[in-house]
């Protein structure tokens, strides 16, 4: 029996989401839940890019294979995403990567564009992340506690740019593509991309929350006006290359975007 393709549909989505940010999103809330009943939130910390092993080489190769793994739902929600077409039939397929905008075809616009996101969202984050420190409901967001190797820095970078693809081709690309052909109305599909994006943030506290939300909100939006993700890419890239090697070499504090 042929399982109906809104069905297969509505599979397909739990299955990567499930893979990817809708597992992280389940051990957010455990986390959030595990910090709360040890003590007050201003107490608690939260690290990115921790050290996976005291031997330098180890450390190196556990960071990579992070990476790369994590890249995997990101590589089975493309191939969810292109057209596949049936023997015989003519022309080539739409691949994702053309659906999404998510390629180099007008290279100097989305440099531009991410960088004007980028400096959109992240100027007003590290207010909300004071903020939410003052009022107790933010976590210390440590951004990276990596030792200091010749490898640290680009690593770094590329945990960034791996954040960048991985939630916005998931979160944004896949899941609006998805949640439309369910029929779900536009407002209603954005709010909950930005209710998934900032869920699985609440590890770092109520703040982090609401301020990915927002960002959620704001990508959405500027995404379905241009149907390019790669400004989205180069904007998260930008915003957490900054966090996370700024506070690598300079040891301050940063609120993420």
């Amino acid at each position: 029996m042929l399982v109906p393709a809104r069905r297969r549909l509505k599979l397909e989505v739990w299955i990567v989401l499930g893979l990817s940010l809708g597992q992280s999103a389940v051990y957010s809330v455990v986390q959030l839940l595990d910090k709360m009943t040890r003590a007050p939130l201003a107490e608690g910390t939260s690290t990115l890019n921790r050290s996976q092993s005291p031997r330098e080489y180890f450390d190196l190769t556990y960071q990579l294979l992070d990476i790369f793994f994590a890249l995997v739902p990101v590589v089975l929600a493309l191939y969810f995403l292109t057209e596949h077409r049936p023997a015989g039939v003519s022309g080539r397929p739409v691949t994702a990567f053309q659906k999404l905008g998510l390629n180099f075809a007008r290279p100097g616009r989305d440099l531009l564009q991410g960088f004007g996101l980028a400096a959109l969202i992240g100027i007003p984050s590290l207010g909300l992340y004071a903020a939410g420190r003052t009022l107790g409901i933010t976590t210390a967001i440590i951004p990276s506690a990596l030792d200091a190797y010749w490898w640290t820095v680009p690593v770094l970078v590329l945990s960034a740019i791996r954040h960048g693809i991985v939630e916005e081709v998931i979160v944004v690309g896949y899941l609006l593509d998805r949640l439309g052909k369910f029929g779900w109305s536009l407002p209603l599909a954005i709010f909950t991309s930005a209710m998934l994006r900032g869920s699985y943030h609440l590890y770092q506290g109520f703040g982090p929350f609401i301020g990915n939300a927002i960002m959620g909100v704001i990508f959405a939006l500027a995404y379905t006006r241009t149907r390019r993700l790669m400004p989205l890419v180069i904007a998260h890239a930008v915003l957490d290359i900054v966090a996370f090697v700024g506070f690598s070499l300079f040891g301050k504090a940063i609120g993420l975007g």
